[in-house]
């Protein structure tokens, strides 16, 4: 296929390049799960044929892009809408927000909860208040343990430390399943959401163990390493959070498991200025060396074109990922929605990237989108992921 140019901000209303890389995913196994808790069975395997046959009938992974709500205009939403969108609380807001939304019987553990996601994790906040209420207070235990690993490895300056601080979570996981949760307001909340809701001990350890990994300091071999990482994070704490929602559903599953894949990607893309900016670069090394492209030329900030050719390969397969999701939008239980609210943020930031031409470091990439928790709340009310 031939490959057209664009310019940044253009229409995009085609694909702007082929997908030499992109569709490679189409060739392997959609999903990396056949049932939550339990090991691959005859019945996985079908669901798994099942992603197959729909990923092989997606074609190109950018094409004509659907990205933030498709048909907006076609239906108006109830009055107030707009109102009530906006008394969704701000990242910068008061203690007050956070106690309007935890309720007026809000523990103090819970709301240390609400606060450190509100601080570190504010997309997953918003996804996690349109949740119904009786989930939601284990969702943010939930996002708070993922939040408390994934700032481990920033926070210590030597990788003992990191190591010490990761055994002490393991422990804790442990002591959670044995009724004896160490005195820490994320490990209680997490406990209460356990006794809750019976969740699966393995898809915690697989964060802890993905983390304790990740502290190696080392990049990407492949697009494949980098999809694991995902999977073993992102889709570990959605196949959690249906638990809560109580949905045992295999299409789910395997919706959950595209869509952590495909937040592993972005998280990985969206790192890269501040990974850069401490002399770090963790993109796949297979697709760097693919376009010739050095590490010291994101160290560089370079905005030459093999560096896009990276860039846009690698965010392809984040885009094919949430494709690959939404091919199962029919089969995936409403009640389930809920729960994949984050492709709206994944989108967006896929819609970003795409305006100004796959320029990693473009200074529109950092800036926070004022309308998502208005674009969040549309994707609920109208029941789609």
């Amino acid at each position: 296929m031939q490959r057209t140019t664009a310019t940044p901000g253009s229409s995009l209303g085609g694909a702007r390049r082929s997908l030499p890389a992109a569709e490679r995913c189409a060739d392997r196994p959609a999903g990396g799960v056949a049932g939550r808790g339990r090991a691959p069975t005859a019945r996985g395997r079908r669901a798994r044929g099942v992603g197959v046959m729909a990923a092989s009938t997606l074609g190109s992974a950018w094409g004509p892009l659907r990205l933030g709500v498709p048909g907006l205009c076609s239906r108006r939403p109830p009055q107030g809408l707009w109102v009530r969108a906006r008394r969704l609380p701000e990242p910068a807001g008061s203690g007050r927000s956070v106690a309007a939304a935890s309720g007026p019987d809000a523990s103090g553990t819970d709301r240390y909860c609400l606060e450190l996601l509100r601080k570190r994790d504010y997309e997953g906040y918003l996804c996690s208040l349109l949740l119904p209420a009786e989930s939601r207070s284990s969702a943010f235990a939930l996002r708070a343990f993922n939040v408390e690993l994934a700032q481990v490895k920033d926070s210590v300056s030597e990788k003992t430390i990191g190591l010490m601080r990761i055994q002490f979570w393991k422990k804790t996981v442990d002591d959670i399943y044995c009724d004896n949760p160490p005195h820490q307001p994320v490990a209680i909340e997490l406990w209460k959401a356990v006794r809750r809701h019976n969740l699966t001990k393995r898809w915690l350890m697989k964060i802890i163990d993905e983390r304790e990994k990740n502290l190696d300091d080392k990049p990407y071999r492949n697009i494949q390493e980098l999809e694991d990482y995902g999977e073993n994070t992102q889709s570990s704490l959605l196949y959690l959070t249906l638990e809560i929602l109580g949905i045992k559903d295999l299409h789910a599953d395997h919706a959950a498991s595209h869509i952590g894949k495909a937040q592993g990607i972005v998280t990985c893309l969206r790192a890269t200025p501040y990974h850069g900016s401490r002399r770090r670069v963790f993109l796949p090394m297979d697709v760097c060396v693919l376009h010739g492209v050095s590490q010291e030329d994101f160290l560089r900030k370079s905005q030459d074109k093999n560096v896009r050719d990276v860039v846009y390969d690698v965010a392809s397969q984040a885009h094919l990922h949430l494709k690959h999701a939404r091919s199962f939008h029919k089969s995936v239980p409403v009640k389930a929605f809920p729960a994949f609210l984050q492709t709206v943020a994944l989108e967006d930031y896929l819609k970003k990237i795409q305006k100004v031409d796959f320029d990693i470091f473009h200074p529109s990439l950092q800036q926070k989108n004022a309308l998502l928790p208005l674009s969040l709340y549309i994707q609920s009310w109208r029941k789609r992921y």
